[in-house]
């Protein structure tokens, strides 16, 4: 079970009066939670059957604006109605809130109560059922990287994002000293993400002054998902509470290490017994079906980078020597390359995407990997021989798109991802990077008035 919490159990605990609030949350493009706050009470009642938002929830950009251009909402067709249906699996108590319960809801069609296609957990429930109908089960586990920062949201706003105190002055990455002087926030967040149903494996420090790692445990790829966007919301509120902010900005300043979101998968058996990439006897101790799903991913590592990589700021990140990859190829245990083989020899043994930033949606991103792993199974596909070496300094391999122009249009050219995902969905999509373009093609960054208000 997803959540930690039967709806059973949330009625009693209404009825005790331990919880007087529920959270009903979509998850919008952005990947962020979006939805009501429900006296607890008239969910238990009513509420917990559905509920409705306005559908331009998923057709506005990060500031919230409505996105003129999209077919699935528009001012012409009125902005009406969705359904948000909670999935009641998902129920947990969230314990930086007081007396609060979160709910994740799937956004259904408002006439014929189907998943609209375009929302981002309807977009992984289908390759999902894709894997379910061939016996498999896609275990996923991603790695989210954040800054974190001796300022409250609302200081650094007032500094204009420049100038801001990290948690720690210097790298601290493992160093205990350092991370110790972040557990205010940090051992909250383990310890109340765990109480909330998300298992926590560990935290630490990362390459950069205050930033931080925190491994969830693996799990099913919509449980995983779900997981990733609550962590990521409770993380900013558990920080706020603190006095503190976190950034999960893929690159917040250029001198410094990005923030990645590394993510591992596998296919295990349907009944999550038995590891489907694990074979003693074949090269790399990758079976046949783990070594197509690699070549599928790095075949079509283009076409998907956009769901990886979805904002301006993301193509920032993708700088040689600092961590994040550059360069389409998969190695055994090399951090250069932008897929890496982990867990080789072991029941573990799992493909990591490097590509990724913290600022991906998880559900298109995990959908995306899971549809090009199927199309390297569907075709066969042949796993090239492993990198060996520094993959930056590399020049004949290919190269991860460096610009979100880039990435649009391999991604508007890909047949496999329109076949997967639908056309109308990649449209959606597509018009929503398109706007992201737009929207910064015609803003003067700091940057250029800095170089040329008094030198052009």
């Amino acid at each position: 079970m997803a959540g930690n919490l039967s709806f059973d159990q949330l009625k009693k605990a209404v009825s005790d009066g331990e919880i007087d609030t529920v959270l009903a949350c979509i998850v919008d493009m952005q990947g962020r939670l979006a939805g009501k706050r429900f006296l607890a009470q008239y969910f238990v009642d009513s509420a917990y059957g559905e509920t409705h938002g306005c559908n331009y929830l998923l057709a506005c950009d990060i500031d919230m604006e409505p996105v003129p251009g999209y077919k699935a909402a528009s001012w012409s067709k009125g902005y009406g109605d969705f359904v948000m249906k909670p999935d009641l699996s998902t129920l947990r108590r969230i314990p930086w809130l007081e007396k609060t319960a979160l709910v994740i809801c799937d956004v259904l069609d408002h006439h014929d109560h189907e998943d609209l296609a375009h929302s981002p957990r309807a977009i992984l429930k289908k390759q999902v059922k894709r894997l379910s109908e061939r016996g498999y089960i896609g275990y996923f586990a991603s790695e989210l990287e954040f800054y974190l920062f001796s300022e409250t949201y609302d200081s650094a706003r007032k500094k204009h994002w420049q100038g801001l105190d990290s948690a720690s002055p210097y790298i601290g990455d493992y160093q205990i000293g350092i991370t110790t002087k972040e557990e205010g926030v940090m051992r909250r967040l383990r310890n109340e993400m765990e109480a909330a149903g998300i298992p926590i494996e560990n935290s630490k420090g990362e390459w950069g002054p205050g930033q931080e790692e925190i491994n969830v445990r693996y799990a099913e790829a919509l449980e995983m998902a779900d997981r990733h966007v609550i962590l990521k919301n409770g993380a900013k509120e558990i920080a706020h509470s603190e006095g503190k902010a976190i950034s999960f900005m893929a690159k917040y300043n250029y001198g410094l290490a990005g923030n990645s979101s590394h993510i591992h998968n596998s296919l295990w058996s349907a009944d999550g017994g038995t590891p489907l990439f694990f074979d003693k006897n074949a090269e790399w101790t990758l079976s046949s079906l783990g070594q197509q799903w690699a070549a599928g991913q790095l075949k079509y590592a283009k076409e998907l980078t956009w769901f990886l990589a979805p904002y301006i700021n993301s193509y920032k990140r993708f700088q040689a020597g600092t961590f994040a990859p550059t360069k389409i190829m998969w190695s055994e245990d090399n951090r250069t390359a932008g897929f890496r083989l982990c867990g080789e020899g072991t029941k573990g043994i799992r493909m990591e995407c490097r590509i990724g930033g913290a600022d991906l949606n998880p559900y298109l991103a995990f959908a995306a990997l899971i549809a090009a792993g199927l199309a390297g199974i569907d075709e066969k596909l042949e796993l090239q021989k492993p990198f060996v070496g520094d993959a930056y300094q590399a020049s004949q391999l290919p190269e991860i798109p460096k610009t979100l122009r880039d990435a649009a249009e391999t991604l508007e050219s890909s047949a496999m991802l329109k076949q997967a995902f639908g056309e109308e969905v990649i449209e959606h999509y597509m018009h929503t990077a398109r706007w992201e373009q737009f929207e910064y093609d015609r803003r003067i960054t700091d940057w250029e008035l800095h170089r040329g208000f008094e030198r052009y």
